[in-house]
């Protein structure tokens, strides 16, 4: 089972978030049919997004991380809610890539270069948005730019995704880890000392490590305390009647040229890749509520 803890250590000095995502990384590769390098990518923006989603203070608070770039998977999106619910897709899902020079798979050359865009609509008038360039393109190093320029706060975010041999997703999982306002250099210090020693994500989630233990491993000599355990899991919102909204929005003149060509179209959800088929029929009755 998907899950992730919330905690605190130092006092309340640092707060961190750990999560395991295999089930999630792997209904979003079985939906969209990804290569490897593009469930890598997916599933660590994935992880990171259902993190910063949970983060959230409000039930109908919603997080959109864009990934804008160059490269030849030509962006990711993903959306969490505050629940620990979350979806994504990858632009060009089929993209193929030979290993970087360590022997692993090449997110940052496939990404490439570009922009991180955070959105967080939290029931303002105006949603707030974050840019901030890539670093890397290998999603992890990203987000923790993000925190540093965008919301000032120092972090430290860890990603991993490893595939078995078949491609299906092996591992997921990650941590997020945040220093408040005011912590003393010497935890600050010891800290980065730490992180820089410690065994990437991917080595701890297949040494068989729970968010728990992965935490105790990074933050256990700061006086860990786990606060919270929340079920994850991906899910698509998706249904008829939004999809009929979606319509209604492009405008008249082109739902009249679909009644035109006078067949059924069919409208597939970047989500969950579900497809929904409206006759010419209702398209019409569309078209009606279109003009109102």
């Amino acid at each position: 089972m998907d899950y992730m803890i919330r905690a605190t250590a130092a006092d309340n000095q640092i707060r961190a978030f750990a999560a395991t995502t295999r089930e999630m990384v792997e209904t979003a590769r079985a939906a969209h049919n990804t290569s490897p390098v593009a469930t890598a990518a997916l599933g660590r923006l994935l992880t990171g997004g259902v993190m910063m989603g949970i983060m959230m203070k409000g039930d109908k608070d919603l997080l959109t991380l864009q990934v804008k770039c160059d490269g030849p998977m030509g962006g990711i999106t993903v959306t969490a809610d505050a629940k620990g619910h979350a979806k994504g897709y990858v632009n060009h899902p089929q993209v193929l890539m030979h290993a970087n020079e360590r022997g692993k798979l090449d997110v940052g050359g496939a990404v490439g270069r570009g922009m991180l865009q955070v959105i967080k609509d939290l029931g303002m008038r105006e949603p707030y948005v974050g840019n901030c360039d890539l670093q890397t393109g290998e999603i992890a190093e990203d987000l923790t730019y993000y925190f540093a320029v965008s919301e000032q706060v120092p972090s430290s975010v860890g990603l991993g995704v490893l595939m078995e041999k078949d491609n299906t997703v092996r591992q997921a999982g990650g941590f997020i880890i945040q220093l408040m306002p005011f912590t003393p250099d010497e935890i600050v210090d010891k800290l980065e000392q730490k992180l820089s020693a410690v065994s990437p994500v991917t080595t701890m989630l297949d040494e068989g490590k729970t968010p728990e233990q992965i935490l105790e491993e990074l933050l256990g000599e700061f006086g860990l305390e786990i606060n919270e355990k929340s079920e994850i899991a991906y899910r698509c919102d998706c249904s008829r009647e939004r999809i009929e909204k979606a319509l209604i929005s492009i405008g008249q003149k082109d739902i009249q040229e679909m009644i035109d060509d006078g067949k059924p179209i069919e409208v597939n959800c970047h989500f969950c890749g579900k497809n929904y088929e409206f006759t010419v029929e209702e398209l019409r009755e569309i078209l009606k509520k279109a003009v109102r």
